[in-house]
């Protein structure tokens, strides 16, 4: 029996963790749970040394000092403060009549804020509750097919996953030991290439089917001059001031920020864009300032509205984003001057009060200590994992595999694709990604291309499993995102306040039916994230490649080499700056002849 327990020991911890969670046990206390059970086990039958578990308390104890996590309430509390204070119902309202009078419009501003949403509010349950309060009953009373209309509210929704300050990629660069801002910055061009499908999906829905998705009518179009012109043309105008502000910014970047960041290497791609955008918002913003104070009336009612409703949340998340891109803050600096930047907005728009205040923080605790339960259940599941050289099996499992390393990141994505449709993607991270890590990190260099450095692969790793991850919002039986928009859309037949009419009640079967047609564009970004990983790693990668030889000539030559600040010197979340304790009790003792 004990020969059995030895030579099976990892698979019987993996049964026993099943086990654990088919009682109902919330997940961090069954992580817990199986790894000290099958710790003291292990003792027990000579595969472990007694004081084992010695090393347990400084392991949690560096969890709770881990300043990285610290981004998590920061950037819970900024999305929580934007969402009750008002603005999404503006967000949808004022880009719904931008795009109201196209075929497709009500969806692709549904789209549009969703993706706002995404990287200001970071929370899926805000954006999803909020479109569907909002835009569900307008989509329907316009006539838009059903699952169009619900499948796009969710998809968007869930973008708060995949677009940069995501809480997802915080938690993957912790457990993959890379640095948050190496995660966001490759996670940038894929989330907004993941919008451009959804846009393009839905263009297709309207030259296709153009009744599924009727444009608004005249009469529902609210902001119109005195002459009665829609006053799109002046928007218009002030997009395209902006957009030339932006890209004359784009060819200056290189020769402002340089000199001040004493860098010689250039500038990476998403740095300057997102510089770039910046720019071209504080100009929006400043325009449209002026033309107010002193009443000039160069912008037409919808272009002012436009502007002071979207351009605020646009600048702070771009100052953020810039401040962790640029190195000038780290992630938990850059949540906590978004956190003060929330306040500070929702201020101006008269909605902070003490019952706001207190649903926020609330909130946030919750959140918070639901994370850290989680990863402390975790840490002591793979304490006992590790001590068991659980990362070899795992890893021996994959030798024999078709395919190779292609093969490993295919079987990889379906299995993170299946427990999507069942577990929380929280508790993915947490405990199927540690014990990948070893596995990927040493299989998936050989997938990137030339020139780009080991280190990038586990950035690409993390961002393909993000991707992957979305879909767990929208995959039955258990999608959250499908249950947030049925717990407020209608379930009985009800008047319309506005045309009198009766509308049917929204069925569970069409949302679900309409999240089918958006799993299939997660997935088809998934697969070319992984065919291409260049959208991932992109100049980051090349970079660092020649800032080390650059680095390794001058120190040849004699030269200290200057530190350069940028997101690649950002420290690691998940790596340690001392040796991990946990490695000198493994040595000194694991028995040598137990096995």
């Amino acid at each position: 029996m004990i020969e059995f327990i030895t030579q099976n020991f990892v698979p019987l911890m993996f049964g026993g963790l099943l086990a654990f969670l088919l009682t109902g046990i919330p997940v961090a206390f069954g992580l817990a749970a199986t790894g000290l059970v099958f710790g003291f086990l292990g003792m027990e039958v000579g595969l472990f040394g007694s004081t084992m578990f010695q090393a347990l308390p400084l392991r949690i104890f560096g969890i709770m000092q881990n300043d990285t996590l610290l981004a998590i309430p920061f950037f819970t509390f900024m999305g929580i403060i934007l969402e009750r204070s008002g603005m999404a119902e503006d967000l949808l309202e004022t880009v719904g009549q931008v795009f109201g009078p196209l075929r497709g419009g009500l969806a692709v501003a549904v789209i549009l804020v969703g993706a706002l949403l995404a990287a200001t509010t970071g929370v899926v349950a805000a954006a999803v509750i909020s479109m569907g309060l909002i835009s569900l009953p307008i989509m329907l009373r316009y006539g838009y097919n059903r699952t169009i209309a619900t499948g796009t509210i969710t998809a968007s929704g869930t973008l708060a996953q995949a677009i940069p300050p995501s809480l997802v990629l915080i938690v993957l660069a912790d457990q993959l030991g890379r640095s948050v801002g190496d995660m966001y910055a490759g996670a940038l061009v894929p989330g907004l290439l993941l919008v451009g499908l959804y846009l393009a999906f839905i263009a297709v829905v309207a030259i296709v089917k153009p009744d599924w998705v009727p444009a608004l009518p005249p009469e529902a179009r609210i902001y119109r001059e005195d002459n009665g012109a829609s006053g799109h043309k002046s928007l218009l105008a002030l997009l395209a001031i902006c957009g030339a502000a932006g890209w004359g910014w784009a060819q200056v970047h290189e020769s402002i920020m340089n000199p001040w960041m004493e860098r010689t290497l250039p500038a990476p791609g998403d740095e300057v864009v997102i510089m770039s955008m910046t720019v071209a918002s504080f100009l929006a913003l400043g325009l449209a300032m002026v033309n107010r104070v002193l009443k000039m009336g160069l912008l037409s009612k919808l272009a002012e509205r436009f502007t002071f409703v979207l351009i605020p949340p646009l600048v702070l998340i771009f100052l953020v984003l810039c401040t962790i891109f640029l190195g000038v803050a780290t992630p938990t600096e850059g949540g906590a001057m978004g956190a003060v930047g929330a306040l500070l907005m929702a201020m101006s728009r008269g909605q902070i009060n003490r019952r706001l205040m207190n649903q926020a923080l609330d909130s946030t605790a919750r959140l918070s200590c639901f994370v850290l339960f989680i990863l402390i259940g975790s840490t002591v599941f793979s304490f006992t994992f590790n001590a068991a050289d659980g990362h070899i099996w795992v890893e021996h499992l994959f030798d024999n595999m078709p395919g190779g390393a292609m093969g490993f990141l295919i079987v990889v994505n379906l299995l993170v694709f299946v427990l999507g449709m069942f577990i929380d993607f929280f508790e993915i991270a947490f405990i199927v990604v540690p014990m990948l890590a070893p596995v990927a990190e040493k299989l998936l260099p050989e997938l990137l291309p030339e020139g780009y450095p080991a280190d990038f692969a586990l950035v690409w790793f993390g961002v393909i499993l993000a991707m992957n991850l979305q879909t767990s919002f929208l995959t039955p039986p258990f999608g959250f995102a499908l249950f947030y928009l049925r717990s407020v859309a209608a379930k009985k037949d009800y008047k319309d306040r506005v045309t009198g009419e009766m509308i049917p009640a929204v069925q569970t079967s069409e949302i679900y039916k309409g999240s089918i047609a958006f799993i299939v564009l997660q997935l088809i970004m998934v697969a070319v994230v992984i065919a291409y990983p260049s959208l991932v790693s992109g100049d980051g990668a090349q970079a660092t490649k020649i800032d080390a030889d650059q680095a390794l000539e001058q120190m040849m030559g004699g030269d200290t080499p200057q530190a350069e600040p940028s997101m690649d010197g950002l420290e690691p979340a998940g790596a340690a700056s001392e040796p991990d304790p946990m490695d000198a009790f493994k040595d000194m003792e694991k028995p040598t002849e137990s096995k």
